[in-house]
């Protein structure tokens, strides 16, 4: 068997051209080819895999208008990677080409330019970061620098020592509840499902306060923060998850006010601050006397686990004497690598807006051609909250898996299993795979 593809590359029921094709760019996505790499010839590769040349042929085609392949006249075929798969926001996986369409977490691939260049300038400056201990702390000083800036330039006034630089926005959350310890915790109903389950890792209380695509409930706001008295609220009042909603500046200044008068610390989720889909996209105001909580996770890359907390710089002090801070700290080279990264933040979230906006605007245009169901367009974020007729979303998600695409229903956004009737669906994913997701829904209405 040929070492460009797998035994059993042969799909049943598929033309061989499209099966090569398909084991061919697995091959290069599994580093058993690398980028660069010249194939062998036509006839080659034909002998060798026991096909016809126009198989191969047709294969070859197909890579090569997909940006697989680049072909000079008499220097053959060479590999490289397609150049939007470095730019587009969703990664491959979501795709499911062969497999199972996968839409139950909202995520994106990195910039591959971006990070691969970031990590090569990294390297060559690294001497200073690897002269160190690389012991864990508040983090580099040029990073919390950086992010303090960001904060300033949005009319937060920030000073590097008010920021902590994390393992990601979880390990950010887990270090403020560990060191609060709240009985109870204000939360929102619906809000993101790992926020849930990190609140009850914890043994954390919650009081749920009902939010939908038009905002928050301020009468249940104010009945949840008096009964979270002395405790903690976690809100994410920017382009919320799963809603897209956005809290508005005088709801913001109600929070406040609610925080004060009970003794709530309020802990803002800011990991989608950045996904505003307006055509002129300007940052709210934030909540006075907040903790804030951000990552690059939704804007850059989940594999690049830097996160942080930005409040009192007393609170940083305070969070640094726990003995078991270190475990939520990033290794010192990944957060170089965040450093330079984050002067191009302004042009790749131009650029992820963008992509993003267009990916929304088409799959709400789908979804708006059928009456099972209703949405409000939301103003950021990463998917659509959408209201079922007649179908509870628990029901809709196991038959729509049935034929190949995975999402969550709204119960698994609700910290007290209500919000049956919901239905979350991300439009991270390229058109034509959001075309393929609305086929599987209009599938799954019909038992």
């Amino acid at each position: 068997m040929s070492t460009y593809v797998h035994a059993g590359w042969r799909q049943p029921g598929r033309p061989l051209a499209s099966s090569l094709a398909a084991a061919l760019r697995e091959a290069v996505l599994d580093g058993r080819v690398r980028v660069g790499d010249r194939l062998p010839s036509e006839r080659h590769l034909a002998a060798e895999l026991g096909v016809s040349r126009g198989t191969v042929v047709a294969a070859l085609s197909r890579l090569r208008e997909e940006g697989w392949l680049v072909t000079g006249h008499g220097s053959g075929s060479r590999v490289r990677l397609p150049r939007n798969l470095g730019e587009r926001y969703a990664p491959l996986s979501v795709d499911g080409r062969d497999a199972l369409l996968d839409l139950r977490r909202a995520v994106p691939a990195a910039p591959r330019e971006i990070v691969t260049g970031a990590v090569t300038r990294a390297l060559a400056r690294s001497a200073g970061v690897l002269l160190e201990s690389g012991e864990p702390g508040a983090g580099l000083p040029e990073l919390r620098e950086l992010i303090a800036r960001r904060h300033t330039a949005e009319g937060t006034a920030t000073r590097p020592e008010q920021i902590l630089v994390t393992s990601g926005a979880r390990a950010a959350l887990a270090m403020l509840i560990t060191h609060l310890g709240p009985r109870r915790t204000v939360v929102e109903n619906p809000a993101f499902f790992d926020t849930l389950a990190t609140l009850r890792r914890f043994g954390v209380r919650t009081v749920p306060a009902r939010v939908t695509a038009k905002g928050w409930d301020g009468d249940q706001l104010a009945t949840a923060f008096r009964e979270a008295a002395g405790g903690a609220a976690l809100l994410t009042p920017d382009f919320q998850n799963p809603t897209g909603a956005l809290m508005d500046p005088r709801a913001r200044r109600e929070v406040a006010e609610l925080a004060a008068r009970h003794g709530v610390t309020v802990i803002v989720d800011e990991t989608m601050r950045d996904l505003d889909l307006r055509d002129r996209p300007v940052p709210e105001p934030r909540i006075g006397r907040a903790v804030t909580i951000g990552s690059m996770s939704k804007t850059v890359w989940g594999g690049l686990r830097v996160g942080w907390i930005r409040g009192p710089a007393a609170l940083v002090r305070e969070l640094l004497l726990d003995p078991v801070s270190g475990l939520y700290a990033p290794p010192p080279m990944e957060q170089l690598v965040a450093c330079e990264i984050f002067p191009l933040m302004d042009g790749l979230l131009a650029q992820r807006r963008s992509e993003l906006r267009r990916q929304r605007d088409h799959l709400a245009s789908r979804l708006g051609e059928s009456d099972a169901w209703s949405f409000s367009l939301p103003p950021g974020g990463l998917a659509l909250w959408l209201r079922l007729d007649g179908v509870s979303g628990e029901t809709l998600v196991s038959r729509a898996a049935t034929s190949g695409l995975s999402l969550l229903p709204g119960s698994a956004f609700s910290p007290d299993g209500t919000l049956t009737g919901r239905l979350r669906v991300p439009y991270t994913a390229p058109v034509e795979t959001l075309d393929r997701v609305v086929e599987h829904l209009g599938s799954a209405l019909r038992p």
